[in-house]
């Protein structure tokens, strides 16, 4: 009989979970715009470690999927995902690896990110330029960015404070440890 109360309370509290969109279905969330080229750029390009390498850049993805709401650009979103850390010179403490990823950007503007419009580029740039001085914007597409990047923390061994999580949603996933 305890066996079958706690499958119940764990299907119970599950339940819970997925209404909070702890568990979002993203599968059907893409992008208009093709990002496999740019894909294929920055992992040509990546020399360091995995661990701000092309696993993280997926998890990262897949987090800001979690976070997009209605008001959140879903291009920009995966596009930073495989951007921000792209100019890194090492896997570790590196502040000015965002501002070199944003300037990297305007040598794509033209090519690998021409279907992006001025105010998507815009957002990008700052997105990746800020990624690790800025806490929030309160652009809800940049703000989702940071989170989804703040998301993976444990992979270092840091867990992703609430309070400084930038958008309501990146604060409840990191509040209830589900990152």
């Amino acid at each position: 009989k305890l066996r079958i109360f706690s499958r119940w309370i764990c299907s119970h509290i599950l339940s819970m979970l997925k209404t909070l969109y702890f568990w979002k279905d993203v599968s059907h969330m893409h992008s208009p715009m093709d990002i496999q080229p740019v894909i294929d750029y920055v992992s040509r390009c990546w020399q360091l470690g995995p661990v701000h390498g092309i696993e993280h850049w997926k998890r990262v993805e897949r987090n800001g999927l979690l976070l997009a709401t209605e008001d959140v650009n879903v291009n920009v979103v995966r596009l930073f995902a495989y951007l921000h850390d792209h100019k890194r010179l090492s896997d570790g403490w590196d502040l000015e690896h965002g501002p070199r990823a944003a300037e990297n950007m305007d040598n794509l503007r033209h090519t690998l990110l021409e279907g992006l419009t001025d105010e998507e580029f815009g957002m990008l740039r700052r997105a990746c330029m800020e990624h690790t001085i800025t806490e929030r914007t309160g652009v809800p597409t940049i703000d989702a960015c940071f989170d989804a990047d703040r998301m993976d923390l444990p992979r270092v061994g840091y867990m992703p404070d609430p309070d400084r999580m930038a958008s309501a949603l990146g604060a409840a996933y990191a509040r209830h440890g589900v990152v």
